[in-house]
């Protein structure tokens, strides 16, 4: 899950082709529905992302009161006006009339604590819990940016790889190979160097056991020489999400699919390509494309139908972009990865959203 932020951006305004009292301010690729001449190309203004969640206070002098997500009416998230798909919210709060917007959007200022913004932290149901352990050398997940909010992840014609992106929950397995032992844990509990103890009702024990995860990290450190191996997969199905794939998390049919590896070799945390280390192992995400980087390309390749149950059975979440070299991003602070997703997805109705 990327880091929440609340900056100031400077606008590319666009004429709303479905209203005339609207326009489109546009925020890295992302597009969010405001007032007509509120604002003009080059001005600076605040960019709230998706996923965050406002004060009261806030969202009363935004007039957005009962207009927003959530069971509290507090939450952004992505909608259609008038035909047209809004990310984020574009604002100018009076809490910041003394601040050189510009300047701002130049430092890149964070106004999130300021303001009471904060992110929202998706439920986690009973199967996904369970007593937890500290875990000081499990391997943790990374944050990924929607490149559509920093299209400078990557340039025009670099090689890259998409993959699909499951809607599922992230099932983290680490193994020592030191001490011949396994840390299973979810993207929220890793955040917090936490595993899950062993129980045969999680979720991500399940999943685990079914396909012989460990065994095969166990394989896999031997042939790296490496001190610890991650195996970060998509556990998915009936039960977990809305989107299953024609899978049920809640029988043996439970869906399990890798999208990453790691490992630590002579005191290095290398990311590896998980397709290259567990093909024939280990069920693996769809490899959608490998090519010239285009975002054009990439937004296509986000939406349509998935492709993991081979029957196209309800929407793509998106996709996820890597370099097909590993390398670092001096946009992100660290690894060249991020995500695009469909427009469908995110308006899609009734959809679940458990950690």
């Amino acid at each position: 899950m990327s880091r929440l932020r609340v900056t100031a951006e400077v606008l590319t305004v666009h004429e709303h082709p479905n209203a005339d009292a609207l326009e489109l301010a546009q925020v890295g690729l992302y597009r969010a529905v405001v007032a007509k001449d509120a604002y003009r190309t080059g001005d600076a203004a605040l960019y709230i992302p998706e996923q965050a969640v406002l004060p009261q206070e806030l969202i009363d002098e935004l007039g957005l009161t009962g207009r927003l997500a959530g069971s509290r009416s507090d939450r952004v998230k992505a909608v259609r006006l008038r035909g047209e798909l809004s990310q984020g919210i574009v604002c100018r709060p009076r809490a910041l009339a003394d601040v050189d917007l510009a300047a701002a959007a130049t430092a890149g200022t964070d106004f999130a604590e300021r303001l009471g913004v904060t992110k929202w932290v998706p439920p986690v149901p009973p199967t996904m819990n369970g007593d937890v352990e500290p875990a000081p050398d499990l391997l943790p997940w990374v944050d990924i940016e929607n490149v559509q909010r920093y299209p400078d992840i990557f340039t025009p014609g670099e090689p890259v790889v998409l993959t699909e992106k499951l809607h599922g929950s992230a099932c983290l397995v680490t193994y020592l190979a030191d001490e011949e032992r396994v840390f299973v844990s979810s993207k929220g509990f890793g955040a917090k160097s936490l595993a899950l103890r062993e129980d045969p009702r999680n979720l991500y024990w399940r999943a685990v056991r079914g396909h012989d995860v460990a065994g095969a990290a166990a394989r896999l450190a031997e042939r790296l020489g490496a001190r610890r191996v991650g195996i970060f997969g998509e556990v998915y199905g009936a039960g977990v999400q809305d989107l299953t794939y024609g899978a049920d998390g809640r029988r043996d049919t439970l869906g399990y699919a890798v999208f990453d590896v790691s490992a630590e070799i002579d005191g290095q945390v290398r990311w590896l390509d998980a397709a290259e280390l567990l093909d024939g192992e280990l069920p693996l995400v769809p490899r959608l494309f490998h090519g010239p980087y285009d975002i054009g390309r990439v937004l296509e390749f986000a939406s349509g139908r998935e492709t993991v149950s081979g029957r196209e059975l309800h929407l793509r979440e998106g996709v996820v972009i890597r370099p097909a070299v590993e390398r670092y991003s001096p946009v992100t602070g660290g690894r060249a990865i991020a995500k695009a997703v469909s427009p469908a997805y995110l308006t899609r109705k009734g959809g679940t959203e458990y950690e």
